[in-house]
């Protein structure tokens, strides 16, 4: 089955520049991290890092065989990898080409969790018309 970046926490889809920067920054932590959608380039997806108060921008594409491979510092070696699990793997370990080691996800907030119901309990009453909801 193959993965889709759908399916990883940190994936937030659409989210602009500016959302992510925020995302990001709030904390003031370096190595804070999520995928996102580019703004820039159809199709590509973009591996957003914080390091010094600044959000750092790698571009990942997918390659025609389903491989990703991502453009890091200059002259670097081009690495293709079978799935975006793997990718972020290899830099959360240091000297691997980003300006930080991928340190924290920032998920993508659970549309489940904003739209929860409160549980509701039925009581037993003598009067079979009426129930009582408790918090």
């Amino acid at each position: 089955m193959r993965e889709l970046p759908m399916d990883l926490p940190y994936y937030h889809g659409p989210l602009s520049k500016r959302d992510c920067e925020t995302l990001l920054l709030k904390e003031g932590v370096d190595g804070n991290f999520l995928l996102r959608d580019s703004e820039s380039i159809p199709g590509v997806l973009c591996l957003c890092v914080s390091f010094k108060n600044f959000v750092y921008t790698y571009r990942i594409f997918r390659e025609k065989h389903g491989c990703y491979n991502i453009q890091t510092v200059e002259g670097a070696q081009k690495q293709l990898f079978p799935n975006l699990k793997e990718l972020v793997a290899r830099f959360e370990k240091p000297d691997q080409g980003l300006v930080v080691p991928l340190l924290k996800p920032i998920r993508k907030p659970s549309p489940y969790l904003r739209w929860r119901r409160p549980k509701i309990q039925l009581e037993e009453n003598s009067n079979e018309d009426y129930v009582d909801v408790l918090p």
